[in-house]
């Protein structure tokens, strides 16, 4: 079912509009409250709701834990061709490609009081464009298929109902506190970040950069890292530690215990792994793979240790 507001802009405004009315399944509300009661009350369905060009109706949709915003977008030569196709089925009138460019930008844009229209020379009514909220959503999409057909096997292969979107798993949780966790690195060859988990609570975050009291990496204090090195070269003279090693370094052996698990968006180096069978890790689940996979996998094999890869929902 689509859900949608009563007091919709008019599509015949835009030749970017479409209209989204499905026959007998379609039912409208006049306020973005009603219609978020409703979907409240009927979250088990797979609801959709279209045209959100407000971000404090935004803001109202992103409160409840079943919505998902999805954008969708296509190039402007591919959108302006569906155009044309559509006025000749429809026996209407194709504009101008400026023309077409210029509504196009009024939609996404919108416009200020007193903004002259190229083509009529009139002045537009202040407008908003759906340009804020389409940036914040969580699943973007770019069609650039050739017909509908194709489109929706993309959306199938999207699998957009997948509740990990919705709701992430505890490996997606934590994935995402360990790519947080990155963006504090100060290494000049790569952001790494970790996450040390035990019964699904965190025990320590950690990143990879310099000792404590050591010039920044990203301020030249690793000669090594800033001289723009191969991988894997020079690594005895690298003075950056590893953001395994900082998460176990701040959790030590006695809090990790035996049932520890540890997130990284990067598979732990041979170094690192041989620390992590040490202090009793149980589990590493990392994200993006890493020169010496092979090695760090039979170190931990043979400690006993389970190596994973995460695979997050297919993002298209």
């Amino acid at each position: 079912m689509i859900l949608q507001r009563a007091e919709k802009r008019d599509a015949a405004s835009s030749p970017t509009k479409r209209s989204n009315s499905v026959s007998g399944l379609s039912r409208h509300f006049g306020t973005i409250e009603q219609l978020v009661e409703y979907a409240t009350k009927n979250w088990r369905e797979n609801l959709v709701t279209t045209d959100i060009v407000r971000e404090d109706e935004l803001e109202v949709l992103t409160k409840r834990p079943f919505f998902l915003l999805v954008s969708i977008d296509a190039p402007m030569m591919t959108r302006w061709a569906r155009y044309r196709e559509r006025c000749e089925v429809l026996d209407e009138v194709i504009p101008d490609l400026e023309s077409f460019i210029h509504a196009t930008d009024l939609d996404f844009y919108g416009s200020h009081l007193g903004h002259k229209d190229l083509t009529s020379g009139e002045t537009d009514q202040e407008t908003t464009g759906n340009a804020v909220v389409f940036h914040k959503a969580s699943l973007r999409i770019v069609n650039t298929y050739r017909t509908l057909r194709d489109l929706y096997r993309h959306l199938d292969e999207l699998d957009m109902t997948n509740p990990d979107r919705i709701r992430p798993s505890w490996d997606a949780y934590f994935m995402r506190l360990a790519s947080l966790a990155s963006l504090r690195s100060n290494c000049m060859k790569r952001r790494v970040g970790c996450v040390l988990v035990r019964n699904n609570r965190v025990i320590s975050t950690g990143y990879n950069g310099t000792p404590r009291g050591i010039t920044n990496c990203n301020e030249g204090g690793c000669g090594r890292c800033n001289s723009a090195q191969a991988g894997g070269v020079g690594l005895g003279t690298c003075l950056c530690l590893h953001a395994e090693e900082n998460a176990l370094l701040e959790s030590g052996r006695e809090r990790v215990g035996d049932a520890a698990t540890l997130y990284c968006n990067t598979c732990p180096c041979l170094t690192c792994s041989v620390k992590i069978a040490q202090v009793g890790v149980k589990e590493v689940i990392y994200n993006q793979a890493y020169s010496m996979d092979e090695k760090s996998a039979e170190i931990l094999r043979e400690a006993g240790v389970l190596l994973r890869q995460f695979s997050p929902p297919y993002e298209g």
